[in-house]
């Protein structure tokens, strides 16, 4: 898996994983997510999962702990565009409402936070 950043208007970064989010590349992607929130001027992150072809439980795993690092640092984690058998994943796991997405509605990364920490 590869993760490609980039930023977009308003301090949003956008990262786009390409390929396969599983236990041999999940803690990748935390470290990208982790890096995107940190930064000064990340006012939101969104992940692009238009690329990502599977995503097992260390992938939920994964964005689900870069969506807590966002809210500790004020700086919501939102997914977008999944692929079928990803947006399953979402939607069986019950974490897409949690990562701003639910059934195919993706919510602004400037809307209202969805996530809190439990515990």
């Amino acid at each position: 898996m590869d993760v490609a950043v980039r930023d977009a208007a308003r301090g949003r970064v956008i990262l786009c994983p390409t390929g396969e989010i599983d236990m041999s590349s999940a803690d990748a992607l935390e470290a990208a997510l982790r890096e995107a929130v940190r930064r000064p001027d990340a006012r939101a992150v969104l992940v692009d999962l238009s690329r990502v072809d599977f995503l097992d439980s260390a992938g939920v795993r994964a964005l689900l702990r870069g969506a807590d690092a966002g809210a500790v640092h004020a700086v919501p984690v939102r997914v977008t565009d999944p692929q079928p058998a990803v947006a399953r994943i979402l939607r069986i796991t019950g974490v897409g409402p949690l990562l701003g997405w639910a059934d195919g509605e993706a919510y602004r990364a400037d809307g209202p936070a969805r996530w809190r920490r439990f515990g």
